[in-house]
């Protein structure tokens, strides 16, 4: 639906399909797994303890595509501040849309920003998420419970570019939690990684350098 620093999109196809009817995004960014092929069909819960993401969620969830294509399309140069009709979410949601992969929303768009297409794809999919649910949180706040857990918290090393700071994420503690949960446990990182048995996934051609993704995957019992 739009875009965020650390997206899945284009990794969504080599993780592993969701084997349970629940799936659980306790990091939720732009959720590209929940979104990809038909796992959107699935009771899908999206945590995050992002304010701008969760409203921007539960915008998303109530919103008609109508409303979706009446927004303004925005030029190079546009700043989303001028246009006082729209709401702070609309106002959130567009300015991901501007700089794409940013881990906060933008104010002025620029020659890479996608937004008037990203707008047409959004309302043409907002039924794939009207049975979703967004909810504030920390993830040790999730309850446990039989489900597709699909956790792509902030990376290890990386992972201080999120706009809510994440240096002193506690990865003893995060690996701990993942291990004890019920069902299936799908978690993203990179190869620098060490806080669990982490195997590789896919090599990617970066703009500097190539990077391995890898993976920690518990199946269902």
């Amino acid at each position: 639906m739009f875009t965020f620093y650390g997206t899945k999109k284009k990794l969504a196809k080599y993780y592993p399909f969701p084997q349970y009817d629940c799936i659980i995004e306790p990091f939720a960014g732009a959720a590209q797994y929940s979104l990809y092929g038909n796992n959107w069909q699935k009771q899908v819960l999206l945590v995050d303890k992002d304010t701008k993401i969760i409203s921007i969620w539960n915008y998303l969830i109530q919103a008609f595509p109508s409303d979706i294509l009446s927004l303004p399309d925005l030029k190079e140069g546009d700043n989303v501040d001028n246009f006082k009709q729209l709401s702070q979410e609309e106002n959130w949601l567009i300015g991901f849309c501007i700089n794409p992969g940013s881990a906060c929303p933008k104010k002025t768009a620029r020659a890479r920003s996608r937004w008037n297409k990203n707008k047409l794809d959004i309302a043409g999919n907002l039924y794939k998420i009207k049975h979703w649910k967004a909810i504030l949180g920390d993830y040790a706040d999730v309850p446990n419970q039989l489900a597709t857990w699909f956790i792509d918290s902030p990376y290890q090393y990386g992972g201080e570019y999120y706009r809510i700071n994440n240096s002193k994420l506690d990865y003893p503690k995060l690996a701990e939690w993942c291990l004890n949960r019920e069902g299936q446990v799908i978690v993203c990182e990179n190869s620098k990684a060490d806080w669990l048995p982490f195997t590789p996934l896919v090599e990617l051609n970066g703009q500097l350098h190539k990077t391995m993704e890898v993976i920690y995957h518990k199946e269902a019992k």
